[in-house]
């Protein structure tokens, strides 16, 4: 217990700028007093006493605004980044150098016994207000972005943002912890791609109408008649896309927006 908090004690600075001295560090930092209440009421748990080690995280949360279950299982080297509002259930683990921000909430999605929290690789990066929910696993150097909502595993080295959490890969790039204002924004993306996908469609049928309207008038009215009868049968087709596969979306962004979502 004593190496994980000089852990939890040095991995503030190497992380925050702000931490100045041990003496500022040990008395104004909640993430770093919650760990120390939890380690201890964690082992008071371990070895089966009743009441102290709740009471224990009870208080914790009242002095620092951080519920931590004394259940929940904590590797070394987590920095939890201002804190207030952070829960952690009681079958949650988190793994080695973790780093959570304020309001995030790893928990459970039900009343079910035995594991019902999220498990944390090492090195993962849970962003302000994100909540990952449920009995999933969280691979290692792993992001979350602020804000987004995780209900399913993912694997390592990825990063997910948005509501629900898809996975953006980020791989053979190693991205400082820190720079929450890198995460790519998916949904933006796989809007401008239909957006251009939609302008094209229209300038194509534009210029099918001004290939139609340059016809002489002359073509026989037959012709004429069974021409305009495919063209209405094929907007009012609902099997399009089955008859042409060239009108099949196979944008890679598009594909990988909807491959994320059912991470």
């Amino acid at each position: 217990m004593l190496n994980a908090l000089l852990a939890d004690f040095r991995i503030i600075f190497e992380r925050d700028p702000a931490a100045r001295n041990w003496l500022e560090v040990l008395f104004c930092y909640p993430g770093l007093q919650a760990l120390m209440f939890h380690r201890f009421a964690h082992w008071l748990n371990v070895l089966g006493i009743p009441f102290i080690p709740r009471f224990i995280s009870h208080l914790a949360r009242f002095l620092t605004g951080i519920e931590i279950h004394p259940g929940a299982a904590i590797g070394q080297g987590v920095f939890i980044d201002h804190g207030m509002g952070v829960v952690i259930g009681e079958t949650a683990i988190v793994g080695d150098y973790a780093l959570i921000y304020q309001g995030v909430t790893l928990g459970g999605t039900g009343k079910e016994s035995g594991k019902r929290h999220p498990t944390l690789g090492e090195n993962v990066v849970v962003g302000a207000g994100a909540k990952v929910l449920g009995n999933i696993q969280i691979g290692n150097n792993v992001r979350i972005g602020a804000g987004s909502v995780v209900l399913r595993d993912v694997p390592s080295n990825c990063t997910v943002v948005g509501i629900p959490g898809r996975i953006i890969y980020r791989s053979g790039v190693r991205v400082n912890p820190l720079e929450h204002g890198s995460l790519p924004d998916s949904e933006a993306e796989v809007i401008r791609t239909l957006v251009d996908r939609l302008q094209s469609l229209e300038q194509q049928l534009q210029d099918l109408q001004d290939q139609v309207s340059s016809i002489p008038s002359r073509i026989p009215v037959s012709i004429a008649a069974a021409i305009d009868s495919c063209e209405r049968a094929l907007l009012n087709s609902d099997s399009v896309d089955r008859h042409l596969p060239s009108c099949r979306i196979r944008d890679k962004a598009i594909q990988e927006f909807l491959d994320g979502a059912g991470i």
